[in-house]
């Protein structure tokens, strides 16, 4: 999603169209909670949703466009949504690229000193890429406790904190997007 599309946190959605047209480029979103919905599903949405004003709204966004289609007020056109998309600069193809090479060589060696590199410099160029840094901190919680579970780990356990390779973990970058600071990431 990233690559194809630039998204780089969940939950951030785009909007396309039945004939493959993007009508809004990634953007930040959220579901409303709803009266039926399931425990597990509730605390996930709820999660989701910290720093969205009021996901019912952007929910009647996206029933206004499925009702109307491109005549929704908030369906753009191929020309407003190249207008608000955002270029990819130097370092954020760059910082692709070194993701990319982590990700190879963590397939191909494990989470070796190479992969950390090549991790540590994608979370550098570009800091806000939230996407990089989960699949970091999934790869190595992976390396250290090779269970499925470990995938979901993405911060140090207690008492593991001088062990942890990278200079962030899940719970400070989104304390750091909660407050809207990623000038320390």
């Amino acid at each position: 999603m990233d690559a194809l599309f630039g998204v780089t946190n969940i939950p951030q959605v785009l909007w396309i169209d039945e004939d493959g047209m993007i009508v809004r480029p990634p953007e930040p979103g959220s579901p409303a909670l709803q009266p039926n919905d399931d425990p597990a599903a509730q605390v996930a949405i709820e999660f989701m949703s910290r720093g969205v004003t009021d996901p019912e709204r952007y929910s009647n966004r996206i029933r206004d466009w499925v009702a109307k289609g491109a005549a929704s007020e908030w369906a753009l056109s191929p020309a407003e949504v190249i207008a608000t998309s955002h270029p990819r600069s130097p370092d954020i193809s760059r910082a692709a690229a070194h993701f990319d090479l982590a990700q190879q060589l963590w397939r191909q060696e494990g989470f070796s000193d190479a992969t950390l590199r090549h991790f540590a410099e994608a979370h550098t160029l570009q800091p806000d890429n939230i996407t990089y840094k989960r699949q970091a901190y999934s790869a190595y919680s992976f390396s250290q406790r090779p269970d499925e579970r470990a995938r979901f780990w993405q911060a140090p356990k207690p008492g593991e904190e001088e062990q942890w390779p990278f200079v962030s973990d899940f719970n400070a970058d989104m304390a750091k997007l909660r407050d809207g600071d990623w000038s320390t990431s």
